[in-house]
């Protein structure tokens, strides 16, 4: 942690990291009418950001499927990475993270979620892309 600045005396960090969890907090669950925030998948102590060293910000996100097998983990996963996508500055590193101890298949989801070529392949799939599309348009209205 010591090439990171922590987001509590930063009001610019501090902001962000709200805006972060407001925007993903709506987001629909692939299987259920609730919203992320509402099953309990994302939470505000979730969702952290710092200033790099090289003034890079990263978010680091990390959620708890509704269940420990849950198939639609990385679905989520990338629904939110989606919604940031669309929502934030470039500048922005978004990791998203299973939390430990959560789910069987932890470590294999996360690396799924957070390498550029898995998620770009799967972006291409039109029935996943529809799938993100209706989550972050039935969390925006």
């Amino acid at each position: 942690m010591g090439d990171k600045q922590q987001t509590d005396d930063d009001p610019e960090l501090i902001t962000l990291q709200e805006t972060i969890y407001d925007l993903i907090s709506r987001i629909r669950d692939p299987e259920k009418p609730e919203s992320l925030e509402d099953l309990n998948v994302i939470s505000e102590s979730g969702v952290k950001v710092c200033r790099l060293r090289d003034g890079q910000l990263l978010a680091h996100i990390e959620f708890v499927p509704t269940v420990p097998h849950c198939s639609l983990a990385s679905i989520i996963g990338l629904t939110m990475r989606s919604k940031l996508e669309q929502c934030l500055p470039e500048k922005l590193k978004v990791d998203i993270y299973i939390k430990k101890g959560t789910h069987d298949t932890a470590d294999e989801i996360n690396k799924q979620i957070n390498d550029k070529e898995r998620i770009s392949a799967a972006m291409e799939n039109p029935n996943l892309q529809k799938l993100v599309k209706e989550c972050i348009d039935s969390g925006d209205s």
